[in-house]
């Protein structure tokens, strides 16, 4: 039995972890030169268009070391946008030992310092790496100095660069010598965490797993623990790019397992599999259930879609095991998806691999947060803007806060503070890590930052500031709820929630950009922004005029005085009982509502 190291790779996003995986692959000879090419296993086309990981992948890789002993690497590449970060935490439990990686030119980012916390409180050994040293800009000196200060890290670091193959050699050799071998105890009962699954056409569900005790064979009957449903092992084996048949896994491999599950509610990732009459005694504590953050509602374009949607959805969450979803209706946009995710770039990822993978055609609200709602009677948790108590009935309002981690140079301080402060941010601590570094530490509301502020971050900075935040709980806020009506009524779609020194503004902005979406019908259509049955803005869009004199030639005024007044009577039915159409783009306005 070779000896097995199970490792993920950690950064922060864009410090060099693909490329990192993708020279660990061609060194061990896991892939030949011929087939190889960039982010191979970011084999999703989303993640290839916009050069991030969204997905955790495990890759099996065989070694021999100069010595002669041979080893088996199990890899997972993880994600470095904090909206994953539940991804990260999953490989993690799969795992012994993290490499982190650290930019030489960015230096210790905000996602660096997050990654390296989660390593550690899951207990494994850390092998840190400069990587990119070969670049003109790279400070190697400064990137060493953060990482021992700003992570507590005290391992000498690797220095590398995985575009130019420097360093590679090192690395396995430090994860050989420092990360601890996988524990084997193959007479164990069966018991592997389910850490990823995936939907496949033909085969139904695939899971992955990390096998911590005993094996798992070809036709061996498993149990699902949690959702204790038994179920035939068809096929088992382990990922090396593409998926390879074995005859079992045993205790301390990573691989896949087939079991014909074609029903999608039978599996739970963190879940424990094990073996039907000899179950284990010490099943997973499974992973922690997260909760969603940001919520947005997702439509089809037309009520036949809906089907389609439902399943897409389910399909979906097998491999992004974050997203959370229930059936809400909007009078204006019919039956839908109320969705929750873990930030904003989650909600567009989520939106585009639905239109992209599944073929789908869809609406989005305006993302919003959870809000908890004290009125005569209870406290509800509100995440539909739409179904908020009248104001009468609310005695306080609480909204959720984040603590977030800026790092930044020290050159764009100022900008970084007036942006925060605009955002209704209060500072906790300001740091230096060194002289041209600073940490910045705000409370926040999380409704402050989930549209438009990591993109107004990185345009005050220039792009070299960094970002990521954790949930604090609900602090009291002094919100009301904005509606909009058109044609005198509401529609749900358009409703918000904002604080009350921005109300004004967002309620201008807001009719002023549907009255240039809008367009015009053959009767006038008042668009009203309403707060607590106040009108605080109002456009109108003008009726289209049919010229019904055009054939009036001559003739006393009295007949085209009646032509026009049949006209005016029309009209003024058609606003009572006329429907307004809107545009799918309206509804895109309410989400530029920051910019």
């Amino acid at each position: 039995m070779p000896n097995i190291r199970n490792f993920c790779i950690i950064a922060h996003i864009d410090h060099g972890k693909s490329t990192l995986a993708d020279r660990l692959l061609e060194y061990t000879g896991t892939i030949s030169s011929r087939e190889m090419k960039e982010q191979i296993l970011d084999d999703m086309e989303l993640e290839r268009e916009r050069g991030i990981t969204i997905k955790a992948k495990a890759v099996r890789m065989n070694y021999t070391a100069k010595n002669g002993e041979k080893y088996v690497l199990n890899l997972i590449d993880t994600p470095g946008h904090v909206d994953f970060t539940y991804e990260v935490s999953r490989a993690l439990a799969a795992c012994e030992g993290a490499i982190l990686v650290i930019d030489a030119t960015q230096g210790v980012e905000a996602q660096t310092l997050a990654n390296t916390m989660l390593a550690k409180n899951a207990k494994l050994k850390i092998v840190p790496v400069i990587n990119k040293i070969d670049l003109p800009t790279a400070d190697i000196d400064s990137a060493y100095e953060q990482m021992k200060e700003g992570l507590d890290v005290d391992a000498e670091p690797i220095l590398a660069s995985a575009k130019e193959g420097i360093g590679i050699g090192e690395i396995v050799d430090s994860i050989i010598a420092n990360i601890p071998p996988a524990i084997v105890v193959k007479e164990e009962p069966l018991s592997a965490l389910i850490f990823d699954s995936f939907y496949d056409s033909y085969r139904g569900v695939i899971v992955i797993i990390r096998v911590f005790g005993g094996r798992i064979r070809k036709n061996m009957k498993v149990k699902f623990v949690a959702s204790d449903v038994e179920h035939e092992a068809l096929e088992v084996g382990y990922m090396k790019i593409k998926m390879v048949e074995s005859d079992e896994l045993s205790s301390g491999d990573v691989g896949y397992v087939v079991a014909g599950i074609k029903d999608i509610r039978d599996i739970k990732i963190g879940d424990t599999i094990t073996e039907s009459i000899n179950p284990t005694k010490h099943p997973h504590e499974g992973y922690k259930e997260i909760n969603p953050f940001v919520f947005a509602g997702l439509y089809p374009n037309s009520a036949s879609g809906y089907d389609g949607l439902k399943m897409a959805l389910e399909k979906l969450k097998l491999s992004d095991s974050s997203l959370v979803y229930f059936p809400e209706t909007s009078v204006a946009l019919g039956f839908g998806f109320r969705c929750g995710f873990l930030g904003s770039l989650h909600l567009e990822i989520v939106k585009e691999r639905l239109e992209r993978e599944f073929g789908l055609n869809l609406l989005v609200t305006a993302p919003n947060v959870v809000y908890k709602v004290k009125t005569r009677d209870s406290i509800i948790a509100i995440d539909n803007p739409a179904r908020f108590p009248n104001n009468a009935d609310i005695g306080e309002i609480w909204e959720p806060y984040v603590k977030a981690t800026i790092i930044c140079p020290i050159e764009y301080l100022g900008a970084m503070l007036e942006l925060c402060q605009k955002r209704r941010g209060k500072q906790i601590s300001m740091r230096y890590m060194n002289t041209k570094i600073t940490v910045l530490k705000y409370h926040m509301p999380l409704a402050e930052i989930i549209v438009g502020f990591y993109d107004a971050l990185k345009s005050v900075s220039k792009g070299y500031a960094s970002f990521d935040y954790k949930h604090v709980g609900h602090q009291q806020g002094d919100l009301v709820k904005l509606e909009i009506m058109i044609n005198t009524e509401v529609v749900d779609a358009f409703t918000i929630i904002a604080h009350k020194d921005k109300i004004q503004t967002v309620a201008h902005y807001l009719t002023e950009k549907l009255r240039s979406i809008i367009p015009r019908h053959m009767f006038e259509i008042p668009i009203q922004a309403k707060v607590n049955n106040k009108i605080i803005a109002r456009e109108t869009i003008s009726a289209m005029r049919k010229d019904v004199l055009a054939k009036c030639y001559g003739g006393d005024i009295s007949r085209k005085r009646k032509l026009l007044e049949k006209q005016k009577e029309g009209k003024r039915k058609m606003r009572q009982f006329g429907r307004v159409e809107i545009p799918p783009e309206a509804f895109v306005a309410v989400l530029g509502i920051e910019d």
